[in-house]
């Protein structure tokens, strides 16, 4: 497995080398022959689940539904069109001062959003004979300066300079409004980047996915979900430890277990990970067979037919495990595995070698960059390849070939420093701009902390093994069946649902309520995974606000009007004030959005996504719906509500439930 890993350290190093029909150096393919490449490559089907594999790639997707319908222009966030505004007024009032940025941001006491420029503006122009006298003249000349626009209903200024704005409630009501007959995709945030890879997942080949797993590949795929809900072209790729001397191991034992391996098909191997044990144990334990392992790495690597099938069908089994558990998830991804980017890696060696950045150093070939201790090293004194090498070559790839402005890496916060070596050394080779500048084309690591028991440790079963992913889903499903069933059974409902309902709902909430126990945490800290607290139908659960949600659908239906009318002709008012405050948190959804992608925090969306549960509680406990005056009114902030939700939902990979 390359360094763009899921969980766990690497224990196995490796030397690369090609079959031959794979071994020439190659240049990077032109762009156009790339894109009709992927389109080749790439297989989605609705409600299955499909895999394409071959030499280049395999596609695993489950029930993906599309993010987006309506194609009606963005405005952007409510936030940036105050910035816009901002901006405007900082121009006519400090025209010299060109290169200052509004800063606005929610208030939580004086007014809905606030413009925090004033105190250093008046640092930088205190003693320039200006006319302002202090923060709070150069706050009221923002405020005066504000263009006059439907959005904002008054403005004050606080001290020390704070300029208070509110927003207008017939353009509350007119966002609300919008969005409910052109879709919740006219909300979606505004941004910079429009071209992003998102590395996520990527297991090893030969070896089953485990709980260590889990945390990269929901995070990469709420991560890919919100930028693809934002517009972003995302290539969503699986960087899957496919190339290794670990393959002569398993080619050996196969063929000394099986000598007619070809005829017993799949059932040769049978459980991939018992096997990759026996052969490992195998390995470790008797020195003839290693050597003969050593040597089917040749004879793979030259290119011999044998061992190539063999390879293959090994690599072909483990993508039907992976998607087993990418079709619970409902993930879907490209493969690019290691063995994708081994031919480009001698043309990268090169190319940095060319501009002068490769020296030798104890027989291999490294380079040495500034901060850090050890040097990189590119090319093993065996003159093999490494972990560095491969991520160098596919990186350059990305920002190359596949034009990419954003190359975003999801693995564990013990990788941290092998990232930090290898971006270095592309800022070295000029293929990014000096971090500080904060430009395009841009690389982030997106560390996250370990799973751990109740015991405080690493997440293992009783027999200390690590716990196998599809198990794991499989029992949280479980579990959420049985709860449900019981419920049902004593309010006496279990007769108004089907076996299908009970499962797809089960699942759905099984499922949802193990990534929403992951996502809401700050993915940088450690987190204890425990079924009672993430299946618990109160607090910060998937649990809960699912029946948030049914209970919102609920109340739509209840009251017997045609909701999809009311959307068309109804109008919203916000004479209560609690009704003014959901509707506030509801048009705040797209910066919320944009500060998620914007700082790869996932946790930002679950914590939008609790407090506008909490908030229409409130609403709904103060302000009747049915049969009330404002009925047509609540009923369009109840759906508007249950909009939100849903897309939330869909953003973290959670199928929402109409009913529980």
């Amino acid at each position: 497995m390359s360094a763009i890993a899921a969980a766990t350290p690497h224990s196995l190093s490796f030397s690369l080398r090609l079959p031959s029909s794979l071994s020439r150096s190659r240049s990077f393919p032109q762009t156009g022959y790339l894109r009709a490449s992927a389109r080749r490559l790439i297989s989605t089907r609705v409600g299955n689940s499909s895999v394409v594999t071959g030499e280049e790639a395999s596609t695993s997707s489950s029930l993906q539904a599309p993010l987006s319908f309506n194609m009606t222009e963005r405005t952007g966030s409510v936030k940036q069109q105050l910035a816009s505004l901002v901006k405007s007024s900082l121009q006519a009032t400090f025209p010299d001062l060109s290169d200052v940025e509004p800063q606005v941001a929610v208030s939580a006491k004086f007014g809905d959003y606030q413009c925090n420029n004033a105190m250093g503006l008046w640092s930088k122009i205190k003693g320039s004979g200006t006319d302002f006298k202090n923060p709070i003249s150069v706050g009221e000349g923002l405020a005066k300066n504000l263009p006059q626009s439907e959005i904002i209903e008054s403005t004050s200024v606080a001290r020390p300079g704070f300029v208070n704005i509110n927003l207008s409630n017939n353009w509350i009501s007119k966002r609300i409004k919008d969005m409910l007959v052109d879709g919740i995709q006219t909300w979606a945030p505004i941004l910079s980047v429009k071209k992003a890879v998102v590395d996520f997942s990527s297991p090893n080949i030969a070896k089953e996915m485990h709980v260590g797993h889990l945390r990269s590949t929901i995070i990469g795929d709420t991560l890919a979900r919100m930028f693809e809900f934002s517009d972003v072209e995302v290539l969503r790729r699986n960087h899957v430890g496919d190339w290794g001397t670990q393959f002569g191991m398993l080619i050996e034992y196969l063929f000394e277990q099986f000598p007619t391996w070809e005829d017993v098909g799949n059932q040769a191997i049978g459980d991939l990970q018992e096997f990759y044990k026996a052969s490992k144990k195998r390995f470790d334990d008797d020195a003839s067979f290693k050597e003969r392992a050593q040597q089917a790495v040749v004879k793979l690597q030259g290119g011999e037919a044998k061992y190539r099938a063999a390879w293959q069908k090994i690599c072909e089994i483990s993508r039907s495990e992976f998607d087993l558990v990418y079709k619970r998830l409902n993930v879907s991804l490209e493969e690019r595995g290691e063995s994708f980017y081994n031919p480009y890696i001698p043309d990268t060696i090169k190319e940095l070698t060319d501009k002068g950045l490769v020296e030798e150093s104890d027989g291999a070939r490294v380079i040495f960059l500034e901060g850090f201790n050890i040097p990189l090293i590119i090319v093993k004194s065996d003159g093999g390849y490494n972990y560095a090498s491969t991520d160098l070559t596919a990186l350059r790839y990305r920002l190359q070939v596949e034009q990419a402005e954003w190359i975003i890496y999801v693995t564990d916060v013990g990788q941290q420093q092998h990232f930090d070596m290898f971006f270095s050394a592309a800022r070295k080779a000029g293929w990014l701009p000096p971090a500080k500048e904060k430009k395009f084309p841009r690389v982030s690591h997106v560390g996250f902390g370990l799973v751990l028991g109740s015991d405080g440790k690493r997440f293992r079963t009783r027999s200390s093994e690590v716990v196998r992913l599809v198990e794991l889903l499989d029992e949280a499903k479980t579990r959420s069946k049985a709860e449900l069933i019981q419920r049902l059974e004593n309010n006496g409902t279990i007769g108004d649902w089907t076996d299908e309902e009970l499962d797809k709902t089960a699942e759905a909430v099984g499922y949802g309520a193990v990534k929403y126990a992951d996502l809401k945490n700050n993915r940088l800290t450690n987190y204890t995974f425990s079924f009672d607290q993430m299946l618990k139908n109160q607090g910060n659960t998937a649990v809960y606000l699912e029946y948030a949600h049914a209970r919102i659908c609920s109340i739509v239906k209840k009251s017997n009007k045609d909701i999809s009318t009311l959307q068309q002709t109804g109008t919203i008012t916000l004479d209560h004030p609690d009704e003014r405050v959901l509707a506030l948190h509801l048009i705040q959804f797209a910066e919320v959005v944009e500060e998620a992608c914007n700082n790869l925090l996932p946790n930002v969306l679950c914590e939008y996504l609790y407090n506008l549960s909490e908030i229409f509680n409130q609403f709904y406990t103060n302000c009747r719906v049915i049969e009330s005056p404002e009925e047509t009114s609540r009923l369009l902030l109840c759906q508007a509500t249950a909009i939100v939700m849903r897309q939330c939902f869909v953003l973290l990979g959670i199928t929402p439930v109409f009913k529980l």
